[in-house]
């Protein structure tokens, strides 16, 4: 089987094969809709960041290192939340890319397809199973 390295962006695979224009479509429409819904809410968690950093100097007069220091934890937290999100964001939109180029529902890392319930639960998956579990090992 070939590796997902050897696979070339537009030529054809597999999963182009196994995989009717129709489902390859519907594939990317949901991609898609799940960028914007991740895309929106990492906008709203930008805008909600912004707003309470200004609240934050307005409010900070007279604070001991106490309400210092919770203020500076709930900031770190927040700033994770959105870095979450953002990596998401680039996770859908590499699942995207790998849809367009024929080698999305392929593992990058042993070249075997990826099992279909796997892509149902988390679409932009890039490992298979096995591999995954090795990587998370590491």
């Amino acid at each position: 089987m070939a590796k997902a390295s050897d696979i070339r962006p537009g030529t054809t695979t597999a999963a182009d094969r196994d995989r009717s224009p129709a489902e390859t479509e519907e594939i990317r429409v949901a991609l898609v809709a799940r960028l914007d819904e991740l895309q929106a809410e990492y906008d709203q968690a930008l805008s909600e960041i912004t707003e309470l950093q200004r609240e934050r100097v307005i409010d900070s007069a007279g604070d001991d290192q106490a309400d210092t220091g919770t203020k500076t934890f709930e900031r770190e937290q927040e700033i994770t939340l959105a870095n979450n999100l953002l990596e998401r964001i680039n996770q859908v939109e590499r699942a995207i890319d790998r849809l367009g180029s024929g080698n999305y529902g392929w593992c990058e890392r042993c070249g075997e397809q990826i099992p279909v319930e796997r892509l149902a639960a988390f679409p932009s998956a890039t490992l298979c199973v096995s591999c995954k579990q090795l990587e998370e090992r590491r």
